[in-house]
């Protein structure tokens, strides 16, 4: 079998490694998946570089999510040939992967490289929206990074559920590709936002979902609403951001933190079923949809790599371990 892993940290293009390895006689209790697609995020790309928010022993596999399908069980376990989420811990940049077979969440008959992207953006995206403020059909919500997968992921949720959305960019030439993903107001970054905020929308958000940090979160909760909420998830700026003593003290605004991997070592396999179940029947139904820019077979990896770490792709970049 063929793994990529990661002996030192640094640019992953230039890190990353694919070794051959024997597959190992599988133990009662687990499975051997063969592993179909699997997406090159952001979060795999920082884990590389040693930026992320958790570390793993050195050599290191790497692939935090994707899709794969059950080739060898041993014990009880699903059905030979049943497509699963690949689980955790890294390791789906890899032909196959031994799993424990307790646990394995099957897939239904839908678009592969929709499937693959499952856990990372779609759940990230979900839980911005669920997990800290009672949203309300006709709420406006602002959020920057909309041009991301995880932003593109957030509109589609947000207007299923009747909820307004405010996307922020960086780029003047991004305004109109936004607005057709289904913005209902689109902003331009800048020391002028909340004048923006106040003169495009009927009332101020009572969520922020910020990526980008730095002067960026400062700004956004400038547009919330007193007792607003602004939830950061990311740091694509590389700033530390900054916020004046009389926005805790006088406005109430609530500032939370989100990280999924601490999201899934904390809640139980019954919520985070419930999770992916209902992400799962939202990709099969097509009204849950990330754009790929290309798939690339795992011999590729340090292209794919290479094209994954580009600024303004137009989608997500995959891998298929197991051919196209």
């Amino acid at each position: 079998m063929k793994q990529a892993i990661y002996r030192t940290h640094g640019k992953a293009d230039q890190v990353v490694e694919l070794i051959e390895l024997d597959p190992q006689p599988l133990e009662r209790g687990q499975t051997r998946l063969k592993i179909l697609r699997a997406p090159i995020n952001p979060s795999d790309i920082l884990q590389i570089a040693g930026n992320y928010g958790s570390q793993p022993a050195l050599p290191a596999q790497i692939g935090l999510e994707g899709v794969g399908e059950v080739m060898e069980v041993h014990g009880p376990g699903l059905g030979i040939g049943t497509r699963v989420i690949v689980p955790n811990p890294p390791g789906a940049w890899a032909t196959e992967k031994t799993v424990p077979s307790a646990g394995l969440v099957p897939l239904p008959d839908a678009d592969l490289d929709q499937l693959a992207m499952l856990i990372v953006n779609p759940a990230t995206a979900y839980l911005l929206l669920t997990k800290f403020v009672d949203l309300v059909e006709g709420d406006w919500i602002i959020q920057s990074a909309a041009t991301s997968a995880v932003g593109q992921m957030v509109t589609q949720l947000a207007k299923a559920r009747g909820v307004r959305i405010a996307s922020v960019v960086r780029r003047s030439s991004a305004i109109e590709a936004v607005k057709t993903a289904g913005a209902d107001a689109v902003l331009l970054d800048g020391p002028d936002l909340t004048q923006q905020v106040t003169k495009e929308l009927d009332q101020a958000p009572v969520l922020a979902i910020d990526a980008v940090a730095g002067e960026t979160f400062g700004r956004l909760i400038g547009c919330l609403q007193d007792s607003g909420t602004i939830v950061l998830f990311g740091n694509l700026s590389g700033q530390d951001t900054y916020v004046p003593d009389q926005t805790v003290i006088f406005r109430d605004i609530k500032m939370r933190g989100f990280w999924l991997t601490q999201w899934l070592q904390t809640t139980s396999p019954k919520d985070i079923g419930r999770v992916f179940g209902e992400l799962t029947t939202l990709v099969a139904m097509g009204q849950l949809h990330s754009p790929v820019a290309r798939v690339y077979p795992l011999e590729d990896i340090h292209k794919a790599l290479s094209h994954a770490m580009r600024d303004n792709r137009a989608g997500k970049v995959l891998l298929a371990p197991n051919g196209l």
